[in-house]
């Protein structure tokens, strides 16, 4: 299940990926990326390091971080691609994930027939770094949003979300805002509970960003770099969302009216 898959791959990356001597390793650089393989396909690999820059510049802009710098020669992202499910689950005893992220290192881990590599895998690990490196690895963020936003990079995940939000209103099984602010997740949480917090947290982000707010995001995200707790810096930022209730409040409303459309 790709939201459970998320969900725990988020929660545990940072388990450092046991990695093979270098010696055993192929690289291709570019401007942002160093890719390591062993026996994947040229195609593929170029194919991943095409994807990988066009995610890169893609989430900045999607994300209006307009003045983000980014990484470039010693900072360049890591992307370890394994020959297959077996040889990533040796290096990181993540067997039950597609792919796997380290944000303070910036070292990404997968393998060729994980499914949704390019479409799911590449943007949502590019996301959390992306994320990460602008407001900080020190920084409180509430889980819901820095995984909104690594969903909200992937084909998957930034489309359907709403209706799917509406069913799980209409289910009666609806995470408040503040419930899920609060929320922890690990590798015993329940798949239901998770795919619901994925779902929210990809609606919402969405919504936080919709109808030209990118500017607004981008300052939230800089009042969370500076130490800002997150219902100040969102106040600071949106300014009509006075609390999270208050956002909450909003992003139902939205919900609402796009389907009486």
């Amino acid at each position: 299940m790709t939201m459970l898959r998320c969900a725990l791959l988020a929660l545990l990356f940072m388990f450092p990926a046991l990695m093979a001597s270098s010696a055993e390793w192929h690289e291709v650089k570019a401007e942002h990326f160093i890719v390591y393989y062993k026996n994947a396909s040229a195609r593929f690999v170029e194919n991943t390091v095409s994807r990988a820059e066009e995610d890169y510049k893609a989430t900045a802009t999607s994300l209006g971080f307009t003045r983000y710098k980014g990484w470039t020669w010693n900072g360049r992202v890591k992307i370890y691609i394994y020959d297959n499910a077996e040889d990533y689950k040796a290096s990181s005893g993540l067997g039950w994930s597609a792919g796997s992220v380290q944000t303070r290192s910036k070292v990404i881990s997968a393998y060729p027939s994980a499914h949704g590599f390019f479409d799911s895998t590449l943007p949502h690990e590019i996301g959390h770094i992306i994320f990460r490196d602008f407001v900080g690895e020190d920084a409180a963020v509430p889980l819901w949003l820095e995984e909104g936003v690594a969903m909200f990079q992937e084909e998957s995940g930034r489309w359907g979300s709403d209706d799917e939000v509406r069913r799980i209103m209409e289910e009666n099984k609806f995470i408040s805002l503040a419930d899920l602010t609060g929320l922890e997740l690990n590798r015993n949480s329940d798949p239901e509970l998770v795919r619901i917090f994925y779902v929210e947290a990809a609606s919402l982000v969405s919504f936080l960003l919709d109808e030209g707010e990118m500017y607004r995001f981008a300052r939230l995200c800089r009042e969370l770099k500076s130490g800002t707790r997150f219902e100040w810096a969102l106040k600071k930022a949106y300014m009509k969302y006075q609390t999270i209730n208050a956002l909450e409040a909003a992003w139902k409303d939205h919900l609402s009216y796009e389907k009486k459309k």
